[in-house]
């Protein structure tokens, strides 16, 4: 971006100042750490105050920052300061101001599962067409959705923001933050549960992201769940749905996998073989939502087919990594909940071969509520003892798990640790690897078992 910070005031509903005209703002920012020079300081309340780092920002090359007026701390000297109500509110209504400016399509991406792989898969298919900018990591919160808006090149013709939620409400302002020309649906599953007590209510709080959606607008969705297609009713937009049943727009065909790639089919364009190169046929559901949003901006069906061969996939999202004792590794570290887990348990048993071990890492799921245990038990279902010869398990609620387990698998096959104590599973499990090894590692990111991946690739480069 790039805009006087004259335009920023007056964006905000205030009056420019003398000398705002001759200041150009080049970025905005939320962390004084990663600013660059001409960068707009946002300082956020919460658990660490912004407001106490602005001289930090100045030191980075912070040319401007927002106060929020009822902070009780010393203004800033030396910089230009935007007194506004809230930070906030303030960081929303500007990246609302500048996404107005620039005037980008835009496609925006929610579920329970896959909504980032499905953000990089849309991606890489617009971008055989168009200027893309896209979600960066994972800001797609309240914070990060405003953040991805002041972060497009003023060149950008599509959009594709990914928005998370773990409360009602939270799409809904993101919906009508960003207005949607195209909403995905990538699925409905049990994460953040805790908050919403069933199913059903974690569908009815992903349909908020329709609230902004265009009149004119697209929602693609995951027509296999009747959830969704029971909701989608009393839409007014057009809906295009994919899936693996006949009813579908988009249905995949023909899905084959192995340790690196997926290939499959889709019955609309029949003489098309697609290959994504990641494993686990659960994928082939992402690749369809975004290949029905590319179809729906005209991109060519053999460009689609190529941009899905090699798309830049956000780091620890499955990706496989090399041990330091020559073990391959499966990370998926960044998320988890009890559809995910048994999705890459069933790829990890039956689409990776080895000639030596495969070995199972799995930590807490995170915000599942009273239905956690139930959960965490559950997923021993998924585990088959003639595929998997150990299991280590992280913190309190995989205990249910571990019980579980012990009516199918031998008890020395199966190791649980507290949270604090992934030094004993470290070892632990360094003591078992071997060279021709496979391991999975999957977790909410609140357990941290990035620790326990770095501890096995520490040397590593």
């Amino acid at each position: 971006m790039k805009m006087q910070l004259a335009e920023i005031a007056s964006a905000l509903g205030l009056e420019a100042q003398p000398g705002y005209e001759q200041v150009m703002v080049t970025s905005v920012s939320f962390d004084s750490r990663s600013l660059t020079a001409g960068a707009l300081f946002v300082p956020l309340t919460g658990e660490h105050d912004g407001h106490n780092y602005i001289e930090a920002a100045q030191a980075n090359g912070a040319v401007a920052t927002l106060w929020q007026q009822d902070h009780q701390g010393k203004r800033p000297q030396g910089i230009y300061t935007l007194e506004v109500a809230d930070t906030l509110t303030a960081l929303q209504q500007l990246a609302q101001y500048y996404l107005h400016k620039i005037n980008p399509r835009v496609v925006a991406v929610t579920g329970s599962n896959g909504k980032t792989t499905t953000k990089d898969m849309t991606a890489a298919i617009l971008q055989r067409g168009y200027n893309v900018q896209k979600t960066y990591a994972n800001f797609n919160n309240q914070i990060g959705v405003p953040t991805t808006i002041l972060g497009m090149e003023p060149n950008t013709e599509v959009l594709v923001v990914e928005m998370g939620m773990d409360h009602f409400g939270e799409l809904d302002h993101l919906s009508r933050l960003v207005e949607p020309d195209v909403a995905v649906i990538t699925m409905i599953g049990e994460a953040h549960i805790e908050f919403f007590g069933t199913r059903a209510k974690i569908a009815d709080a992903k349909m908020e992201i329709t609230h902004g959606l265009a009149e004119d607008g697209l929602l693609v969705y995951n027509g296999d769940e009747p959830l969704l297609r029971q909701r989608t009713q009393k839409l007014i937009q057009a809906t295009t749905t994919f899936g693996l049943n006949d009813e579908d727009n988009l249905q995949a065909t023909n899905v084959v996998s192995d340790s690196h790639q997926t290939a499959f089919r889709v019955l609309k364009w029949p003489e098309y073989d697609f290959t994504i190169p990641m494993i686990g046929a659960y994928n082939v559901n992402n690749a369809l939502a975004a290949l029905a949003v590319g179809d729906y901006f005209q991109i060519p069906v053999a460009e689609m087919q190529l941009a899905l061969q090699d798309f830049a996939l956000t780091k620890n999202r499955t990706e496989w990594v090399d041990g330091n004792q020559g073990e391959r590794i499966l990370s998926d570290v960044y998320n988890s909940n009890p559809t995910a887990v048994k999705e890459v348990l069933a790829a990890f048993e039956n689409n990776v071969t080895t000639t030596g071990k495969r070995i199972v890492v799995l930590g807490d799921m995170l915000e599942l509520g009273e239905q956690g245990p139930a959960l965490h038990a559950g997923i021993a279902q998924a585990i088959n003892p003639d595929a998997i010869a150990s299991v280590y398990l992280c913190g309190p609620l995989m205990s249910n798990l571990r019980d579980a387990l012990l009516a199918k698998m031998p008890a020395t096959a199966i190791h649980y640790y507290d949270t604090n104590d992934k030094a004993s599973l470290i070892a632990d499990l360094k003591a078992e690897i071997a060279p021709d090894d496979l391991v999975l590692l999957k977790g909410s990111h609140g357990i941290h078992l990035e620790t326990v991946l770095a501890a096995l690739t520490e040397n590593k480069e």
